[in-house]
């Protein structure tokens, strides 16, 4: 019985590893560690450098947009990594369970990752955060079926 139980989680991990890994990943990047002062302070000093006609709220606004294309990233990769993984549980389901599924893990862990940054001192909760990590994830899903058609089929 016990190497039967074994056989039967040998799939399920395998699917489900890489995900659970960049979302332990994701629970990272919304600690203290890469707050908005502490990644300022590292791309502030570095982009003046590299550019240094920009003015202060230049530098400020560059690094607002880098931020936000930060969680469109994180949850594009995280939509791949999910479709992977649903595909690979289940994989007598259609595509569109295949993206519901993943689109709705990815969004409710976009909004519990939300609700974790507001227990973060130096972090706060956005809805429009939630949204750019929802846009990534629904990019990163399409991209995934897009990539995983025959060349025939999408001639």
């Amino acid at each position: 019985m016990h190497n039967a139980a074994q056989h039967h989680l040998i799939p399920i991990v395998k699917n489900w590893w890489p995900a659970v890994t960049w979302m332990g990943a994701i629970f990272l990047f919304s600690s203290d560690l890469f707050s908005d002062s502490n990644t300022s302070s590292l791309l502030g000093p570095l982009v003046s450098a590299l550019i240094p006609s920009l003015t202060g709220e230049q530098i400020d606004l560059l690094h607002v947009g880098l931020r936000k294309l930060g969680h469109w990233c994180e949850y594009f990769i995280l939509a791949l990594l999910l479709m992977r993984a649903v595909k690979g549980q289940f994989p007598s389901w259609n595509w569109s369970s295949h993206l519901i599924w993943s689109l709705g893990l990815a969004t409710l862990y976009a909004g519990g990752d939300e609700w974790h940054q507001s227990f973060v001192p130096s972090r706060s909760a956005s809805i429009l955060d939630v949204l750019i990590d929802s846009f990534g994830a629904v990019c990163g899903a399409l991209w995934f079926e897009r990539c995983k058609k025959k060349p025939e089929e999408s001639a």
